[in-house]
């Protein structure tokens, strides 16, 4: 089984834009990754049937118009919906990175309460700080959340890069429901304490989302986004100190990100091949 090599599909177009690096990613994870502009997977949706991971990228779907990612999932809820359900109850694996997570809760499938993978109950919205946002940012991941993709991940610094990136849900029973189901898979926080970051801790916090929460599952585990691109970490020279990294004898052998796309492709291997 370990030479099996699950299928990923990564979906592009309409101004989406970091497919290159991503499927690189998969690949590199141990995975096979297709490059597919969505009007194909629309007009084929049987196609979502050959594969293990659907990989929702980043980019500036339809320029960010109206709110970042709503128009894309307006798309995929209405042109490819029915497949992508039953690509989740099939007990396989989706994932959105930066625009992907903006799309997935507009969607509505993060953080799908009670399997309602139709209703936006959450939203990521414009920053705190009023700007776009490109900073290196330190995460923990939920060592109690069901999330397949953050297993084993500790703490980890990750790459941001939007300009709405503050979760926000509509209400206090929604944030009440993701913290008692565990579904807050990732968080920021002060690398200083290692603490959670205050929702005001900017930068740390780079956006004032709600709880600090910068990755979010369902409650299956299989279906996650995330603002941090664990895509743009996947050879240690890709960090920023990583001079200062291999002074102190600390660079990895591989970029840290890399093990979120392999807990995925992993997962994929053993339960769907």
């Amino acid at each position: 089984m370990a030479d099996k090599r699950p299928r990923v599909l990564v979906p592009t177009g309409y101004g989406l834009n970091c497919e290159e690096e991503t499927a690189y990613g998969y690949r590199l994870a141990g995975a096979d990754a297709d490059i597919v502009h969505i009007n194909d997977v629309i007009s084929s949706p049987k196609m979502l049937e050959d594969y293990h991971i659907l990989a929702l990228i980043g980019g500036f779907a339809d320029g960010d118009h109206i709110a970042s990612g709503k128009v894309h999932a307006n798309r995929l809820k209405y042109r490819l919906g029915g497949a992508i359900e039953e690509f989740i109850e099939n007990g396989k694996l989706v994932i959105g990175v930066c625009n992907g997570f903006q799309t997935m809760v507009k969607y509505g499938l993060l953080p799908a309460i009670d399997n309602r993978y139709r209703t936006e109950t959450v939203t990521l919205t414009y920053n705190d700080s009023g700007k776009f946002e490109d900073r290196w940012v330190h995460l923990l991941a939920n060592s109690d959340s069901k999330c397949v993709w953050t297993r084993n991940v500790g703490a980890i610094s990750l790459p941001v890069r939007h300009g709405e990136g503050k979760l926000r849900a509509g209400s206090g029973d929604v944030m009440e429901t993701i913290v008692e189901e565990k579904l807050d898979a990732l968080h920021y926080i002060n690398p200083h304490t290692q603490e959670i970051a205050k929702e005001s801790d900017y930068p740390y916090n780079p956006n004032g989302s709600a709880m600090s929460i910068a990755g979010l599952c369902d409650p299956t585990g299989r279906v996650f986004g995330m603002m941090p691109h664990w895509e743009a970490y996947l050879s240690p020279y890709n960090h920023p100190l990583w001079q200062r990294l291999r002074a102190a004898g600390k660079l990895p052998e591989q970029g840290l990100g890399l093990k979120i796309g392999m807990n995925g492709v992993e997962y994929a291997r053993e339960k769907l091949l």
